[in-house]
């Protein structure tokens, strides 16, 4: 048992009792087992409540998500199952001067990546400066040839970003991941806050939380700024995949709390190159679609020709420039993961400025001198495949069995530009109350950057937590679960 431990078993003989973090760095406590001050009032607050009222307080938290429908999709091999999402009672906590820095580098970056697709799919002065490798960009999988020379509007390919960012062992912020072909997970950030401020009101009115309820409004307003001809009051919908997509809570949530219609593709037609919604009162003009499907689906005419489930047409009536998409079809080219080791060198190279928030060092195995990194440091290392989301198909090096790391290393040799490699990083902790137990696990954060006329971060974002002991896989489609985010005014 770590010092830690020892101390809290001393200390504080409470639903506490047993709490430990080993060598991680704990968003909680400090290395001597002391609560952080930012923490103080979390920390009283467990200590004088027992085992029957926290349990009494999650059941309720449980029970509110369940008659709302708050779910998510597990897959196990071939097959899934629909579960209620996971909902930690523990807030985490961000101190206001700490979240101003985030916020900075979180805005900063999304400028510089707004900056990178319109050159890439206009001038692409960034490859012939040789900035990035032409043919990284152009090999890359959500790379859309079909956007080269159009003009978007406002010049604004990102109008929702998501932006994984993690704390190492030190307690050091990197971003771990950018997501803006369809970033999700906004929804849970709403219906964790409201379930935290029912179970701990009095805590929540001693803290002084910067609200992220205002989020829909966010999002509403800067869907409107992309309306063509800059019509004043412009017909909005939500494309969603349909009910079964793993997705659909958060679509119909945001439809009902933006209040635009939530359509799927059968719903749309384009006519002379405008798209309609077919309503009981006849044929209804849209102007602007918030698309929550990926581009291979959005129109069979121009990507997937078996696709049921975008809208013959659409793309053609966006490139005239009669309807607008957020986020516009060819972002996912800056979700690519060996792309993402070169956003330092884009922020600099745009913006003339230094990073605000690092990445994490990234192994590139098309580089011979990296790919023999690779190969002789493959326990320390994350293989990530370079389109992969969900935590799926990635190889953590210390868990994996000899032959697991063989047959990767294999699949690494035969499509390098298929994969990058990534040093294993120990995610910061934070308590979370799981089996009646208070327990450390393992957590990572998701801020939202809505961007309108200005970029602006929703105070928080979603923290996700690796329920199971010792992982490091945060995601919910693998199990993961999530707590409220609490950014102090002040």
């Amino acid at each position: 048992m770590t010092r830690a431990s020892l101390s809290l078993i001393n200390d504080t003989p409470s639903i506490l009792h047993r709490y430990s973090f080993g060598d991680n760095f704990d968003e909680m406590f400090d290395h001597h087992a002391n609560p952080r001050e930012l923490f103080l009032g979390v920390y009283q607050l467990l200590n004088s409540l027992t085992k029957q009222q926290l349990n009494i307080r999650q059941k309720a938290s449980d029970l509110s998500f369940l008659n709302q429908g708050i779910t998510f999709t597990v897959y196990h091999n071939s097959e899934s199952s629909e579960h209620i999402f996971p909902y930690d009672l523990i807030p985490r906590l961000i101190d206001a001067q700490q979240w101003r820095i985030l916020e900075a580098g979180l805005i900063q970056r999304t400028l510089a990546l707004n900056l990178f697709l319109h050159d890439i799919y206009h001038e692409a002065h960034i490859l012939r400066d040789k900035v990035i490798p032409v043919e990284l960009v152009y090999t890359c999988k959500h790379f859309r040839r079909e956007m080269i020379g159009i003009n978007v509007p406002n010049k604004q390919y990102i109008t929702l970003a998501g932006i994984d960012i993690i704390r190492d062992h030190h307690g050091k912020w990197f971003v771990l991941e950018d997501n803006l072909r369809v970033p999700s997970g906004a929804s849970y950030v709403l219906s964790n806050r409201e379930a935290s401020q029912r179970a701990f009101p009095s805590l929540f009115n001693q803290y002084g939380i910067r609200s992220v309820n205002h989020y829909p409004q966010l999002l509403l307003n800067a869907l409107k700024e992309l309306a063509p001809h800059g019509k004043q009051d412009p017909m909005i919908v939500l494309l969603s995949p349909g009910a079964y997509n793993s997705a659909y809570y958060e679509h119909s949530f945001l439809g009902a709390q933006m209040g635009v219609p939530i359509v799927e593709g059968r719903d749309l037609i384009v006519h002379d190159n405008h798209v309609f919604l077919r309503t009981t009162q006849g044929l209804q003009p849209v102007d602007v679609i918030y698309r929550r499907l990926d581009d291979d689906f959005l129109d069979p005419l121009i990507f997937q020709s078996d696709s049921l489930l975008g809208v013959p047409g659409l793309f053609n009536a966006f490139q005239a420039g009669n309807v607008a998409l957020a986020n516009v079809p060819g972002t996912g080219v800056a979700d690519d993961k060996a792309i993402y080791s070169f956003v330092p060198a884009i922020i600099r190279y745009y913006l003339q400025q230094e990073p605000l928030i690092d990445n994490v060092t990234t192994y590139l195995p098309e580089n011979p001198e990296h790919l023999d990194f690779i190969k002789e440091n493959i326990d320390q290392l994350v293989i990530k495949p370079v389109g992969g989301a969900g935590g799926y198909g990635l190889l953590i090096g210390s868990q994996a069995s000899d032959t697991e790391k063989q047959v990767c290393l294999e699949q690494v040799i035969k499509n390098p530009r298929n994969y990058i490699a990534q040093p294993i990083i120990r995610l910061s902790t934070s308590p979370c109350y799981i089996d009646s137990r208070l327990v450390s696990r393992h957590v990572d954060l998701r801020p939202f950057v809505v961007f309108g006329k200005k970029p602006t971060v929703l105070p928080g974002g979603l923290t996700r937590v690796a329920l199971k002991e010792g992982s490091l896989v945060v995601n919910s489609s693998q199990g993961g679960g999530s707590k409220d985010t609490w950014v102090l005014t002040g």
